[in-house]
């Protein structure tokens, strides 16, 4: 937790606003990785 969001569980579950931050950042990597991964199955199954 702390080496990928710069803080420890103990302030990510007390700090509502720095939850959000983190979890909108996981949702936007999510995203990412799933058109990356599409992308590159497109390319295999051509």
């Amino acid at each position: 937790m702390h080496q990928s969001h710069g803080m420890g569980y103990a302030e990510y579950s007390r700090r509502l606003d720095q939850r959000l931050k983190v979890e909108q950042r996981r949702q936007q990597e999510f995203e990412q990785s799933q058109k990356i991964v599409a992308e590159v199955d497109r390319k295999i199954h051509r």
